[in-house]
């Protein structure tokens, strides 16, 4: 039998992979050396895998291999997901060299299921930022257009899925993470709800609950499965039960969703600019699912955006300070191992009072409660993902001088008020700007999707995001499953 060609490997989703290797039509190995020789033709330009793991992941496809993913080769997010005996960099100098000693859960779930991981995505350090651009690897490229990012913080897994390396990878998403790299991309993203998708060994919960491991997928499908992998068993050290369905996720996608409610919005929760392609894309999608036969209007919840901003940027600035913290302590990190702009966020925390902390986390509760009330109203909620097409890389990287303002603050120890001054809090608002429609499902821990259903007149994707209710998971794949086959985009592939 003739080696598999490159074409035939990125005519299947990791389903149609498995399907292959179950039916020995084709054999782990091949597959693996594929798409080894797929990420050695395009990461030279992309930048989007940082830590080969060729050796590892040669020797795991030459084992027996079983479960529903036996054979497909797949690649991990630089963050959270931990390798063991692989260094977990998190996009920081600090940590390049740290490794684990123990495989992180979804990594053994992932394992479990058959997947052969054969290297490491890149991401911003601790995946702080909406693009991929850490000063330890260097800017990840848009496979779309190399000017371009391909989001953050998951931006090395989309942009290896959307470039064929991969169909599937593993992501994360703190503030949106999964999503804004979707968008950017040209793939599906899904942030899974709170507590679903286990955050173990060595954390009961991400970031407050308001943080999940996932994928970035070219297929509804592949998402619907690896969630059956992720959230089907429950992980006895959890904080809490999460309800699954009896029926599983791969069967829920394939029904026909009924005629649903969806409510769409426009308008900025911080109230800044969204650009034209933006609103030009949920319109279409808007159009596309009054087709359908779905209800769609104008509405959204009554929720402060800029006080939720506010309110999640003080959890956000406490857990960097809490990672860059543990970081030293583990390490013997220095200060100059970390970005400035790292610094800055975890300095700011430390202007801010325990009370004031407690305060901004209990008023989650008043975001919950305003979009559960939505929920009531209406079964989906229709936003742009984005608020402007991806951005130039380097576009929204701190200014040298500002830079060099922000290193003098530090060593003279102003931080403190500085990061009570009106220009600190202009300026994290504007650092939302471009992303200023997901970090509302974080806070309430509401399932949220980024669909691929526009592209702009230059030809970068643009993706929609919809948020579901309490246990939505099954709506949003349904739902996305329906548009794919009334908008196929898995077939859609960049010219590099």
């Amino acid at each position: 039998m003739a080696a598999m060609r490159y074409d035939e490997y990125r005519r299947y989703d990791a389903v149609g992979l498995a399907g292959l290797v179950a039916r020995g039509e084709v054999s782990p190995a091949e597959l693996l050396e594929v798409a080894i020789r797929r990420a050695e033709d395009v990461n030279g330009r992309l930048n989007a895998i940082v830590h080969p793991m060729y050796d590892v992941a040669r020797t795991r496809a030459a084992s027996e291999l079983s479960g529903p993913f036996a054979g497909v080769p797949f690649l991990l997010k630089d963050l959270m997901q931990d390798y063991a005996g692989v260094p977990t960099g998190s996009g920081s100098r600090a940590l390049r060299h740290r490794s684990p000693a123990k495989h992180s859960e979804v990594v053994r779930r992932w394992l479990d299921a058959g997947l052969v991981v054969f290297g490491k995505t890149a991401t911003p350090e601790f995946g702080l930022k909406g693009v991929t651009e850490p000063d330890a690897t260097g800017p990840t490229r848009n496979p779309w257009s190399l000017d371009h990012t391909p989001g953050g913080s998951s931006g090395g897994s989309a942009a290896a899925v959307a470039a064929g390396v991969v169909p599937v990878a593993g992501a994360s998403d703190g503030g949106g993470s999964i999503r804004i790299p979707a968008a950017c991309c040209g793939i599906v993203g899904l942030k899974p709800g709170r507590g679903l998708v286990p955050a173990g060994p060595g954390h009961a919960e991400h970031l407050a609950g308001a943080a999940t491991d996932g994928v970035v997928s070219r297929t509804v499908r592949d998402t619907a499965a690896m969630l059956d992998v992720l959230a089907r068993t429950p992980d006895p050290g959890a904080p809490y039960p999460v309800a699954v369905p009896a029926t599983s996720y791969v069967e829920l996608a394939r029904r026909t969703p009924p005629r649903l409610r969806i409510g769409f919005t426009t308008r900025s929760p911080l109230g800044t600019p969204v650009h034209a392609d933006a609103v030009a894309a949920v319109d279409h999608a808007a159009t596309l699912l009054g087709k359908l036969g779905h209800d769609v209007e104008p509405a959204e919840p009554g929720i402060d955006g800029v006080a939720l901003a506010r309110d999640f940027m003080t959890m956000w600035s406490a857990q960097t300070a809490v990672t860059i913290a543990a970081t030293k302590r583990n390490t013997g990190a220095r200060d100059r191992e970390f970005e400035v702009d790292t610094r800055l966020l975890a300095a700011s925390a430390h202007s801010v009072r325990a009370a004031e902390h407690a305060e901004a986390r209990a008023r989650w509760n008043d975001y919950t409660r305003a979009l559960a009330d939505f929920h009531g109203r209406y079964d989906l909620m229709l936003t742009p993902a984005l608020a402007r097409p991806p951005v130039r890389v380097g576009e929204l990287a701190t200014p040298p001088l500002l830079r060099l303002g922000g290193e003098l603050l530090l060593r003279l120890r102003l931080t403190g008020p500085f990061t009570k001054t009106r220009l600190w809090h202009d300026q994290v608002l504007a650092n939302l700007a471009p992303v200023p429609f997901t970090q509302m499902a974080n806070i309430t821990g509401r399932p949220a999707m980024s669909v691929p259903l526009y592209r702009t007149a230059s030809g970068l994707p643009l993706g929609v995001q919809f948020v579901g209710g309490l246990g939505g998971e099954a709506t949003l794949l349904a739902l996305a499953t329906q548009l794919e086959e009334e908008f196929p985009w898995a077939d859609a592939e960049p010219d590099l």
